[in-house]
């Protein structure tokens, strides 16, 4: 019997499964395809937020590494990584803790407005590298790529100040994740690098510098795309361990997800032709996919085999899920299948809509080998 099925019994509540081999290939393969397009790989941590998990990166030759808050920086400091991006704006508020991490590590900050870099020049003790973050249109933050007397600004304050190390810009260019297919996030990637390539212009100009980096982070072109452009650095995340989203791009294939939710059957209901599940909105998270027919979908099941997972059932998904509760409503063709292998007290796989969002939830992970790993505790 192997490690996993042995472990099984003792799931009782939503647990977070992760097949290990498979996020060591995702690490291998993304590591593989920056070293080939000569690209500065910097791969985000939010979506394991595990020092056990940033461990596997190393044996890749990873030595700098992206995270979303100052907390995530102190924890992954703490397990030894020195060359960290924050990519998140600056929030002032935390002035002094950023300080003292910058007295530890090589620190990145992401600024876009030049109150911002004029707060740093005038509180930060220890230098730290800064990045004009580029809003690209994407309408989430950063300065407008084609505001060039804005971005001149900022560059012109962030190189005046002796603790500011001007690197370059960097974006996130979340519109790839509402792609659905390799000709709609090249056009996507397109657009973003000519005004990424604009704004870096326009910094440059502004500062006589000529030696300006482009940093990117989705995960839908850093996979997709054999050709990045000019890019100098990427940030990709969530390809540690993928999800429906990234299939439904193509990022993916679906036996390249390394997490699945394993939620016990707590209700059958054959008239209706649906499941409940333990597993909800606070395991699961509400975000959605919109299948063919209209309708959401807060993931998939699969069932539950000796070595993990297998492949989702045809037919099924999970249509609702409340705080505690996920709703599975199963095809007329497909429930007899789906019927005769789920009782109340099974446990099912969920595979997940957004895994950096269930990590975020599940808080540790349960290995196909049958090893627990935590993850970081960190305040919100």
């Amino acid at each position: 019997m192997s490690p996993f099925i042995q472990r099984t019994d003792q799931i009782i509540t939503p647990t977070l499964l992760l097949d290990e081999e498979q996020a060591r290939r995702n690490i291998a393969a993304m590591a593989r395809r920056a070293a080939e397009q000569g690209v500065i790989f910097r791969p985000h941590f939010k979506t394991h937020q595990a020092a056990a998990v940033g461990e596997w990166f190393r044996d890749y030759d990873v030595t700098a590494i992206t995270v979303s808050s100052v907390s995530m920086a102190r924890y992954f400091a703490q397990s030894g990584w020195r060359d960290i991006t924050i990519a998140f704006p600056v929030n002032l508020r935390e002035l002094a803790e950023i300080d003292a991490l910058a007295a530890e590590v090589r620190l990145g900050l992401l600024l876009d407005a030049s109150a911002v870099a004029d707060r740093l020049a005038a509180e930060l003790t220890h230098p730290v590298d800064v990045w004009i973050e580029i809003d690209t249109e994407y309408r989430r933050s950063g300065a407008l790529w084609s505001d060039k007397e804005w971005l001149a600004d900022v560059a012109v304050r962030c190189e005046a100040a002796p603790q500011l190390s001007l690197r370059g810009v960097l974006c996130h260019a979340g519109n790839t994740y509402g792609a659905r297919s390799l000709d709609a996030v090249r056009q996507i990637h397109a657009t973003t690098m000519a005004r990424m390539t604009a704004a870096r212009a326009a910094t440059a100009a502004a500062t006589r510098r000529d030696d300006l980096q482009i940093s990117i982070g989705d995960t839908p072109a850093c996979a997709l795309l054999d050709d990045l452009g000019s890019v100098d650095e990427m940030r990709p995340g969530n390809f540690v361990f993928y999800d429906l989203v990234q299939e439904q791009i193509g990022a993916c294939r679906m036996g390249e997800i390394a997490v699945a939710v394993a939620c016990p059957v707590v209700g059958v209901y054959p008239r209706r032709r649906e499941l409940a599940l333990y597993g909800g909105a606070v395991h699961l998270s509400k975000d959605a996919l919109t299948l063919d027919s209209g309708q959401p979908s807060f993931g998939c099941i699969a069932p539950l085999t000796e070595s993990g997972w297998g492949e989702p059932f045809p037919g099924a998904y999970l249509r609702s899920v409340s705080q505690e509760h996920g709703v599975v409503s199963v095809a007329e063709e497909a429930w007899p299948g789906v019927c005769a292998s789920l009782a109340v007290g099974d446990l099912v796989a969920v595979l997940p809509v957004h895994s950096c969002l269930t990590a975020n939830l599940l808080k540790r992970y349960l290995t196909l080998g049958g090893q627990n790993i935590e993850m970081a505790a960190i305040p919100r």
